[in-house]
Formats: structure tokens, C-alpha cells, sequence
């Protein structure tokens, strides 16, 4: 038995392979294992280092950094999205007009890098002497980057649905925003959903560069918990406390992606009724 695109391994394929993923496996640990040991070494943890972690007033710092944090990531993937959708829409739009200037700011703004838009979005208004929130100028930044990409996204998640889908519906009379609506974005929305995911999980961790502008986010606090000499400046605890946070949000995204996918593949298709063949020659007869 073959796949579609490569033999199946055989005997000796699949010992390497398990060979392989032995040796990876130990590498990996080895390496885990080395880390903890120079962390060890160098004193990281003494209990004086995570000694102020069990204080009410420094959880509550971290809390005050992850709702900021959220907040904004919220707000950047909410507008990101908006702002994926509409210049998805204009690159797919028939008309020149529409479409020639929405890739141009999709292409512009994928190419800058996000940092450059965050600084943009907080240094360009204070040289003219307006004053702009951090966490705007932050999200700013977020929604022109992500936004860009979520645009692509989308585009690439509608033409990948095969060319008959929308024939067919142009065939029985649908408009338009109509195929796109009815047709071509409930089929693409499927395929399209692990990669929205992913980069929602990407805009996540994208708010710790508010770090540069101070927006006091998960990183920026856990930096001032870090910095602090009576408790021997416990950079490394606190930097580890705030990537375990970092991954457990994102491993709630990726659960979330998991269970809606799941979800919407239970949903029923739309499909024609099969007849049986002696129905499907007697409406033949009658139609003849």
C-alpha cells in the first residue's frame, strides 16, 4: 500500500525512523537538562529569588501586566480582523480601482517590520505635538502588521475553494457578494481557520514589543519584578514565570482552534438527494 505522495515505510524505514526520534528525544532532554543545571549553578533558584512571588501586592502586579496585556491584544486582533476582511475583499473585487490600492497597502504593510509601525505609531504623533495612548499607539501598530497578513490569509482561503463552486452559483443567477457570502466563504472559513489561529496566537506574543514604548504589559512588569536588589535581581524567575503565562495562553488558543474546527466539521453539508437508479430513469422518461 502506498500513500498518495510517498511509499510507506518498510521494516528498516520505520527502525531508523523510531532510531531517529529516540536520539531527538534524548537531545532534547539533554539540553532541558543542561539549562536547569547552569540555572542551578549560577543560583537561579535560591528560594531568595522567588521568594516575593508569594506576595499578594506582586501577583497582583502580574494580573495588572496580563490584563494589559489582553487588553490589548483584544483589541488588536478584534480591528486586525476588520481590517484582514475589508482588504481581502478589495484585492478580490473586480474593479481596479478597489483593488490596486488595497494591495498596495497589504504589501506595504507586510513589509514593514512590526516594530517600526509601533515606533511609528507612538513617536510620529509626539513630534507634532499630539499626544497618543500607549496602548493605541501599540495597537496601531498590531492591526497594520496582522492585518495585512490576515489579509492574504483570506484571500489565499477563498481562491483555494475550487473555481466550480463560484461558476456554478454565477450559473444560477447569484451575484457576486452573494458567492462570496453563501458560496466561497463558508468553504474557505474551514481550511482558513488554523491559520487564523496561528496568527491570532502570533499578535499574542507580538504585545510584548509595547515593551519598547514602556506600555506596562506582561513583560514590561515582569522586568520591574526582575530589577529589584533585595531579592537578588531575579531576572530569570521572573522571565519564566511570564513565558509559562505566554504559553498557557496560547496553548487555551490552540484548544480553542481545535474544539471549533471539530465542531464545524460535524456540520451537516448541503448535498443533493441520491436516488435510487430506476427513479433516476423515470424522471429521465418524463422529462423526455
Amino acid at each position: 500500500m502506498t500513500s498518495v505522495l510517498y511509499d510507506l515505510p518498510g521494516p528498516k524505514a520505520r527502525r531508523r525512523n523510531l532510531l531517529l526520534s529516540v536520539l531527538a528525544t534524548a537531545g532534547i532532554v539533554a539540553l532541558i537538562a543542561f539549562i536547569g543545571y547552569k540555572f542551578s549553578a549560577t543560583g537561579q533558584f535560591e528560594p531568595r529569588k522567588w521568594e516575593q512571588f508569594q506576595y499578594a501586592s506582586v501577583q497582583r502586579e502580574l494580573l495588572t501586566g496580563l490584563w494589559a496585556t489582553l487588553k490589548a491584544a483584544g483589541i488588536a486582533a478584534v480591528l486586525a480582523l476588520l481590517f484582514g476582511a475589508v482588504f481581502a475583499s478589495a484585492r478580490l473585487s473586480d474593479k481596479w480601482i478597489l483593488r490596486v490600492p488595497a494591495t498596495f497597502v497589504v504589501e506595504l504593510f507586510r513589509a514593514i517590520p512590526l516594530l517600526i509601525l509601533i515606533f511609528f505609531g507612538y513617536y510620529v504623533p509626539l513630534q507634532y505635538g499630539w499626544s497618543i495612548d500607549k496602548l493605541w499607539a501599540l495597537v496601531i501598530g498590531l492591526m497594520l502588521y496582522n492585518g495585512s497578513v490576515l489579509a492574504e490569509i483570506f484571500r489565499a482561503g477563498i481562491n483555494a475553494v475550487p473555481y466550480g463552486q463560484s461558476e456554478g452559483a454565477y450559473a444560477i443567477g447569484m451575484r457576486k457578494n452573494q458567492v462570496l457570502r453563501l458560496i466561497l466563504l463558508p468553504q474557505a472559513f474551514r481550511s482558513m481557520l488554523p491559520a487564523i489561529v496561528s496568527q491570532l496566537v502570533v499578535l499574542l506574543k507580538d504585545t510584548a514589543l509595547g515593551f519598547i514604548i514602556t506600555y506596562p504589559e506582561l513583560l514590561f512588569v515582569g522586568k520591574q519584578i526582575g530589577g529589584r536588589l533585595p531579592f537578588g535581581l531575579p531576572y530569570v524567575p521572573a522571565y519564566l514565570i511570564v513565558a509559562a503565562i505566554y504559553i498557557s495562553i496560547c496553548g487555551l488558543l490552540s484548544i480553542l482552534a481545535w474544539w471549533l474546527q471539530k465542531r464545524l466539521s460535524r456540520l451537516p453539508r448541503t448535498a443533493g438527494k441520491v436516488l435510487p437508479a430506476q427513479d433516476i430513469g423515470r424522471d429521465a422518461s418524463a422529462r423526455v
